[in-house]
C-alpha cells in the first residue's frame, strides 16, 4: 500500500557537491565521501580567511564568502558539519582564522559571535541550497544575504556584551557592510555559473 509519505514530492534537490560528486551506496565510501569534502571544505574556508583585499573603511577578508559558499553548496548536514570542523581546528590551535592566536579563549573574545555566526549561516544556506535557492542569482542573493545577517546579529550581540550595544553596532556591522555586500554578489554569481556548467558537462 503507497503511504502519503511516499505520495508527497521531496523538497530537496542535489545540492553542488552532490551533483558534482554524488553519494555511493555503501556506507564506508559514502563516509569517506564526507569526510574528505568536510576536510577541504574546512581548509578552504582557511585560505579564504588569510586572502585580505583593500577596502575603504576596512580591508575585506574572504573568510564570509567561504563559509557561505561552502554552506550552499554543501546542503544543510555537510555544511554545517564542515564548519564545526573548522570552529573545531580554530579551537585546537589551528591558523585557520583570519586573526593568530587560535584557541578555546579565543571564542570568548570580540570575534567569538561572529564565529558562532559562521555554523548558523552555514547551516541556513546550505538548508535553502538543498531546496535550489542556489540556482538563481536572485534567490541565492536572498540565500547569502540571510546568512550574513545571521552572522552580524550573532556577531555583534555578543560583542555588544563586551563593549556596548553602540560601540558594537559601530566597530561589528558598520565597517563591514560594503564588503559582505562584495562577497554576497561574488557567490550569488558564481553558485548559478557552477550550475550551468554541471548541467552542460552532465548533458
Amino acid at each position: 500500500m503507497t503511504t502519503p509519505t511516499t505520495l508527497a514530492p521531496s523538497l530537496t534537490r542535489p545540492n553542488l557537491a552532490a551533483a558534482l560528486w554524488p553519494a555511493q551506496e555503501s556506507a564506508a565510501l559514502r563516509a569517506a565521501r564526507a569526510v574528505l569534502l568536510a576536510v577541504a571544505g574546512s581548509l578552504f574556508i582557511a585560505v579564504c580567511a588569510q586572502i585580505k583585499v583593500p577596502m575603504v573603511p576596512v580591508p575585506m577578508t574572504m573568510q564570509t564568502f567561504g563559509v557561505l559558499l561552502v554552506g550552499m553548496a554543501f546542503g544543510f548536514r555537510l555544511g554545517l558539519a564542515t564548519l564545526i570542523l573548522y570552529l573545531a581546528e580554530g579551537m585546537a590551535g589551528l591558523p585557520v582564522f583570519t586573526n593568530p592566536g587560535a584557541s578555546p579563549a579565543y571564542f570568548l573574545g570580540p570575534t567569538g559571535g561572529y564565529l558562532v555566526g559562521f555554523a548558523v549561516a552555514a547551516a541556513l544556506a546550505g538548508w535553502l541550497g538543498d531546496r535550489g535557492w542556489d540556482r538563481s542569482v536572485w534567490t541565492a542573493t536572498v540565500a547569502m544575504t540571510l546568512g550574513t545577517a545571521c552572522i552580524f546579529a550573532l556577531g555583534v550581540a555578543w560583542l555588544a556584551t563586551l563593549i556596548g550595544f553602540d560601540k558594537a553596532i559601530a566597530a561589528g556591522l558598520m565597517p563591514f557592510l560594503i564588503g559582505a555586500a562584495v562577497k554576497i554578489l561574488l557567490a550569488a554569481l558564481l553558485l548559478p555559473v557552477a550550475w550551468k556548467l554541471v548541467s552542460r558537462f552532465r548533458g
